[in-house]
C-alpha cells in the first residue's frame, strides 16, 4: 500500500475529526443556512453536474453495464431537482441533536439528562447511485456529523462535482468544509485505510452490492451498519383485490428494477393462482419481466396464452433466493399465510416485504410474523425509502438489529450522552 494514499486518506479522516467537533456544536440555524445553500446550488450547477455525469454513463456504456444499473447511475433535470427537494425537507425537519431523550432526579437530588448526540465522523462507502452523495451528506450535516463519502468509480466523476457544491455551501454557511469531504480516488487501497481508523472514524455505512458490503464488514476495526441484499418478497393473499395485486405487484418489480427495495420474489395463494397469476403474469410480461416459475406457478400460467412461453421459465433453487436487480421474478405458489411467512422468513433477506389482502387479521398476521424491517399491507415495496417515509432522504436502509434498523434518518444518526447536574454532591 502506498504511504502517499495512506496519509491521504488519514488526513481526511483527522480534518473531518476537527470538523465534527465544531459541527457538533453548530446551531440549527447554520446547518439549515448551509443546506438552503445547497439546494439552491445544485439547480443552479445543473449542466456542469450534466456534463459530469454523461462522462461517468459514457464510460459505463463502454463498460458493458446493464440498463438497470446504468440507470442507477443516471442524473436527469428531474432527478436533480427531486435532489434539491430532498434538501429543502432535510431542512424544514426538527434537529434531533439536543433533543431530550429522558431526565429524572435521584434522591440526593443529581439531575440526570439523556440527551441526544451527534455519533461524530462517519464514514460511507456506496457504489454507483449519484443521489447518495448528496443523501448522505445532508442527513449527516443536519444531525451535526461530519462525513466521509467514498464512492465508486462508476460515478467518480459525478460525485466530484457534487463535492464542490458541498464545500461551498458549507462555507458559506461559515462551517468547515472539512465537514463533509470526498475521498479523491477509487484505489481500493483507499478503502481498506479507511476502515482502519477506528481511532478518528465513529461508524461505517456501506450502500451497494453484497460484494463491497461483505469487504467493509471483513475489513472494517470500525462499527458497520448494513444490509446485505434486497431479496424483497410480494404476497398475493387469498382475497387479494386483483386490480390491486396487479398494479402492486407491477409497481414493486418494474418501477426501478435495480434498486434494493424491488420485488424480487412472488408469492400467490393457490386458492387464486389458476384466476390471479395469470393476470399479474400478464401485466408483468407486457413489461418485459422474466418470470422464473415453481411448477404449480407454471401450471397456473400454462392456460393463460397472454403470457409468451419466452418469458417463462422453470425456477431454479437459487431463484428463490435470489436479488436479481433485472426485470426477473420468481414465482412461487404456497397454501397459506403461514407458509408464505414460513418461506419469506428462510428465503429472504429481512429488507422489505409486502402482503396483498383484503383481510385485516391476515395482514397483521403476516406484518406481525415477518422478520423484517419494513412490512407492507397493500402497498408497493418500493415505499421502503427515507424520502417516502417522510425522512427527507435516507443515510440507507439497515437489516441490522442493534442501533438501527430500516430506513436510516436523522435519529439514527445520533447516539446519546448523559449530562449529570449537580449541587455540590459527593459519593459516600
Amino acid at each position: 500500500m502506498s504511504a502517499d494514499l495512506v496519509h491521504l486518506v488519514t488526513a481526511i479522516a483527522q480534518r473531518a475529526r476537527a470538523a465534527s467537533l465544531v459541527l457538533a456544536t453548530a446551531s440549527t440555524t447554520q446547518k439549515n443556512a448551509a443546506l438552503l445553500a445547497l439546494a439552491e446550488a445544485l439547480p443552479a450547477a445543473a449542466d456542469a453536474l450534466l456534463a459530469a455525469n454523461a462522462r461517468d454513463l459514457a464510460q459505463a456504456e463502454a463498460n458493458g453495464m446493464t440498463k438497470a444499473q446504468i440507470d442507477r447511475l443516471t442524473l436527469t433535470p428531474t432527478r436533480l431537482a427531486s435532489l434539491a427537494e430532498s434538501v429543502r425537507q432535510v431542512a424544514a425537519l426538527p434537529d434531533p441533536v439536543g433533543q431530550e431523550l429522558d431526565a429524572w432526579t435521584r434522591p440526593n437530588g443529581l439531575r440526570m439528562r439523556k440527551l441526544r448526540v451527534p455519533i461524530g465522523v462517519i464514514g460511507i462507502i456506496y457504489e454507483a447511485r449519484p443521489n447518495v452523495t448528496i443523501d448522505c451528506a445532508i442527513l449527516c450535516l443536519k444531525s451535526g456529523n461530519a462525513a466521509i463519502l467514498r464512492g465508486g468509480k462508476e460515478i467518480f466523476h459525478t460525485n466530484t462535482a457534487f463535492a464542490v457544491l458541498l464545500a461551498q455551501a458549507l462555507a458559506a454557511a461559515g462551517l468547515p468544509p472539512d465537514a463533509l469531504q470526498l475521498i479523491p480516488t477509487t484505489d481500493r487501497a483507499a478503502l481498506t485505510t479507511l476502515l482502519s481508523l477506528d481511532h478518528l472514524v465513529h461508524c461505517i455505512i456501506p450502500r451497494g452490492g453484497e460484494s463491497l458490503i461483505r469487504f467493509v464488514v471483513e475489513n472494517s476495526r470500525i462499527p458497520v451498519i448494513k444490509h446485505y441484499t434486497g431479496v424483497c418478497f410480494v404476497y398475493l393473499d387469498a382475497s387479494a383485490d386483483p386490480a390491486m395485486a396487479e398494479a402492486i405487484t407491477v409497481n414493486a418489480k418494474v418501477s426501478r428494477p435495480g434498486v434494493c427495495n424491488a420485488a424480487e420474489q412472488l408469492l400467490v395463494h393457490s386458492s387464486v393462482a389458476s384466476t390471479l397469476l395469470p393476470r399479474v403474469a400478464t401485466a408483468l410480461a407486457r413489461k418485459g419481466v422474466q418470470l422464473r416459475c415453481d411448477a404449480r406457478a407454471a401450471a397456473a400460467l400454462a392456460a393463460a396464452p397472454e403470457v409468451p412461453v419466452s418469458q417463462v421459465a422453470a425456477a431454479q433453487p437459487a431463484d428463490y433466493t435470489s436479488e436479481f436487480l433485472d426485470l426477473i421474478l420468481a414465482v412461487r405458489v404456497v397454501d397459506s399465510v403461514d407458509e408464505a411467512i414460513a418461506v419469506i422468513n428462510r428465503d429472504g433477506s429481512a429488507h422489505t416485504d409486502v402482503i396483498v389482502t383484503a383481510d385485516e387479521a391476515q395482514a397483521r398476521r403476516f406484518q406481525a410474523g415477518v422478520d423484517s424491517a419494513v412490512v407492507g399491507w397493500n402497498a408497493s415495496t418500493r415505499f421502503n425509502d427515507g424520502f417516502e417515509f417522510g425522512f427527507g432522504a435516507e443515510i440507507g436502509i439497515s437489516t441490522d438489529r442493534l442501533h438501527a434498523r430500516g430506513p436510516m434518518g436523522l435519529p439514527e444518526l445520533c447516539t446519546y450522552k448523559y449530562w449529570v447536574d449537580g449541587t455540590g454532591q459527593t459519593r459516600p
